[in-house]
């Protein structure tokens, strides 16, 4: 059964009533997505609507369609190869110019989450939101002691929205994955639940405050990023240090103040390589309105990391792997590549192994050997999922929120300077860091580290090894029943084979007799015969 009807029907009001199926023109889209114009066009909203020529309507489409819209328009906003330009200005305004609420209900959260009045927290609070996203909406105010900060509030009453759409999310991956062998090897429905928890997790802006410490912490003293401090934090208010900057796509002023757009491409680059490697903890949500720069020097700037609501962790085996994956690509050594999703336990039993390796060096191999400033990585991934799918690959869904944002990064990093070098850049840091893993020394000091969890294990040794045994031994006891239990039945079953056997055959003798008997040996034979399947039902 669809879950909430009439979710589904509102958000087909949405699209009807701002007439989405005329954003681009029937022809240059494919067969399929044809259907889904047409099916929008159906609608009694359709044909009423005044929306048809309105040039915001994409965004003011996917604002009333909630959050998750409003966070995919923030992705497709990084993507200019993807979107056309007129669709695209849309988007960008969905980054931190979504429409706002309003600000008395703003001040009336954070008094009942801060647990006290507005005047007692701020010295002044400025009603006029400075920017609004789609879980939140940010207030400055300054304290008193004259500190300027952000009073961030979450939105009310949006938990129950998200529900319901994750709800509806969950039922179409589930039917997804049914029915597309691709959808099943991604994990799509595990996928989404891991999203779903994502964005929960956002709504809890005391788990934002704490991941902007940790992030602090990491690039304290830092020259390439600023992470801002936090003062206060609830549930649904988080109340940080304000700071100085534009937004990473505004490149009109880094040209207006000489700003090397290309150093700093290489910089934000060389940041995400950072986060992912050396701390292990990387911004996921990396759209513009989430990534600023200082412009108090130009000469030297730096990156603001703001928002940090969304973040993204690997375990080590995945850290290397992707690691080593990305070097061999580099490389143009697939056969590596292939050992490495192997090892990885990636390729289901029986796959040939060789023909996989053909295959990628065939389609991602030009796209790789490309000058740098034409290399798309959103195209590679898509040919990685398509040879994925035909291959039966199993890809972790922990790896998807770093795809993801590496598809950010690499729109972020083309956008500010086109040229820029992705894969030279990396090259380095990747081999550095996969040097330093398989140090000896560095492993010697890890093992050194545990050596007293090891010693204090060993004192439950003896207790575990005789546990172990009792258990082996109590294990093998019952092995040894179950055989016998199951020899029993198979002499049982044999011994039933050959009783029927032998009850058949008399059977069958006995009628053969009677048919050509005198009647009186026929009545002798017929009550002997009783006798003898009574004999056998009570065997």
């Amino acid at each position: 059964m669809i879950p909430h009807i009439n979710r589904l029907l509102e958000l087909w009001r949405i699209a009807a009533h701002y007439r989405l199926d005329t954003l681009v023109p029937a022809e240059e889209l494919p067969e399929k997505a044809r259907h889904t114009l047409a099916l929008i066009r159906l609608h009694p909203a359709a044909w009423s609507s005044k929306e048809r020529k309105n040039p915001l309507k994409l965004k003011q489409a996917l604002e009333d369609m909630g959050p998750l819209a409003i966070k995919l328009g923030q992705l497709l906003s990084t993507r200019r190869d993807l979107m056309p330009p007129e669709l695209l200005q849309q988007l960008v305004l969905l980054q931190d110019k979504v429409k706002p609420f309003d600000s008395n209900v703003a001040k009336v959260r954070i008094q009942q989450s801060l647990k006290a009045d507005v005047d007692t927290l701020f010295s002044r609070f400025d009603e006029q939101p400075l920017a609004a996203a789609s879980i939140a909406q940010v207030h400055t105010a300054a304290l008193h002691d004259g500190r300027e900060v952000v009073v961030k509030v979450t939105r009310p009453d949006i938990r129950k929205q998200i529900l319901q759409d994750f709800e509806i999310l969950t039922w179409l991956g589930t039917n997804l994955e049914k029915r597309l062998e691709a959808a099943r090897a991604f994990h799509l429905s595990e996928i989404i639940q891991d999203y779903r928890q994502v964005i929960l997790n956002e709504l809890d802006l005391s788990l934002e405050a704490d991941n902007t410490r940790r992030m602090r912490h990491y690039f304290t003293g830092s020259s390439m990023m600023y992470v801002p401090d936090v003062y206060m934090d609830s549930t649904d208010v988080m109340v940080a240090e304000r700071i100085t900057g534009v937004p990473i796509s505004d490149i009109a002023t880094f040209d207006k103040l000489g700003m090397d757009r290309a150093q700093l491409a290489e910089r934000g680059l060389t940041i995400f390589f950072t986060q992912v490697f050396r701390d292990n903890f990387f911004h996921a949500d990396m759209h513009p309105g989430n990534v600023f720069v200082e412009t108090i020097n130009p000469s030297n700037p730096r990156f603001i990391a703001l928002d940090c609501a969304i973040m993204g962790e690997l375990s080590k085996h995945d850290q290397m792997t992707v690691a080593r994956m990305l070097l061999a690509v580099m490389n143009s050594d697939f056969m590596q590549l292939i050992l490495v999703v192997h090892q990885a336990g990636w390729i289901p039993p029986g796959t040939d192994q060789d023909a996989l390796a053909r295959e990628m060096r065939r389609t991602v191999g030009p796209m790789v050997s490309k000058p740098m400033h034409e290399l798309d990585f959103a195209g590679i991934l898509i040919q990685v999922m398509d040879i994925a799918r035909r291959f039966h690959l199993e890809i972790p869904p922990q790896l998807m929120l770093l795809l993801k944002t590496l598809v950010h990064v690499e729109g972020l990093g083309t956008d500010l300077y086109p040229e820029l070098d992705i894969w030279k850049l990396a090259k380095p840091i990747l081999t550095e860091w996969i040097k330093a893993q398989m140090n000896p020394q560095k492993n010697l000091k890890e093992l050194g580290q545990k050596i007293p969890d090891l010693l204090l294990g060993a004192q439950d040794f003896p207790t575990l090894l005789i546990d172990s045994l009792n258990g082996l031994k109590n294990q093998s006891a019952w092995h040894a029943k179950q055989l016998h239990e199951l020899q029993m039945m198979r002499l049982e079953v044999e011994q039933q084979q050959k009783r029927s056997w032998i009850f058949g055959s008399s059977m069958a003798i006995f009628l053969s007799i009677a048919i050509i008997a005198p009647w009186y040996i026929s009545i002798i034979l017929m009550i002997l015969v009783s006798f003898l399947a009574v004999w056998r039902i009570a065997k």
